[in-house]
């Protein structure tokens, strides 16, 4: 379980085929990894990998093909990834609950200045649209953000400098796909009403 507050930015330093998947070296840059071990999760752009291995500040995943078909950003050496440590019960929940698991891939429509911001509008697949709410919570590349307006399947969300400034959301631009978790409450709700209406199955998106 992740918060969303990004703690660094790494960037894939190798990829090397795995299977069908792919094991990826990441330099962490300056993430603390003093209390990590084997095993242990952290979130890449939203995607939680599988610490396997470890070497200063190089750390190791094995990706699935499954991962890498449901999320984007993970196959390129030189990209950046947002980085962020599993939470620890003792820890701050600075943002919202996080899993770590992309529920989406969504399209950026604009990316531009607004005062001392950014706004930043985002078009979710229709999987997942009717579940991004105005003043809920979304994780953009595993940026915990608040929604502040809605409109079909567009969202539009608030960046505040500190956030472009220590995200790789700086990069964005229109056409660019990013990573999106949808707010963890959304999916009990809608699994309630599912079993209260008598569809057993229900049709939250898998996570």
């Amino acid at each position: 379980m992740f918060s969303g507050i990004v703690a660094a930015v790494g960037r894939i330093e190798h990829t090397e085929p795995l299977g069908d998947g792919l094991r990826l070296t990441v330099d962490v840059g300056g993430l603390d990894l003093s209390d990590v071990v084997i095993g242990d999760s952290i979130a890449n752009s939203g995607v939680c990998l599988t610490l396997i291995e470890r070497d200063g500040n190089k750390a190791k995943f094995d990706v699935s093909r499954e991962t890498l078909d449901c999320s984007v950003g993970l196959e390129h050496i030189g990209g950046e990834l947002n980085l962020e440590k599993a939470l620890s019960l003792s820890g701050r929940l600075g943002g919202h609950l996080v899993t770590g698991h992309v529920d989406g891939v969504g399209e950026v429509v604009r990316f531009a200045p607004l005062a001392e911001s950014h706004e930043l509008v985002v078009r979710a697949p229709d999987a997942i649209a009717g579940y991004i709410a105005r003043k809920g919570s979304v994780t953009v590349n595993g940026v915990s953000l608040t929604v502040n307006a809605v409109g079909g399947r567009d969202f539009s969300v608030n960046l505040i400098p500190h956030t472009i400034d220590i995200t790789n959301l700086k990069h964005l631009k229109a056409g660019s796909k990013v990573n999106l978790e949808i707010d963890l409450i959304a999916r009990y709700v809608e699994r309630m009403m599912a079993w209260r209406s008598g569809d057993d199955a229900g049709s939250a998106p898998a996570a």
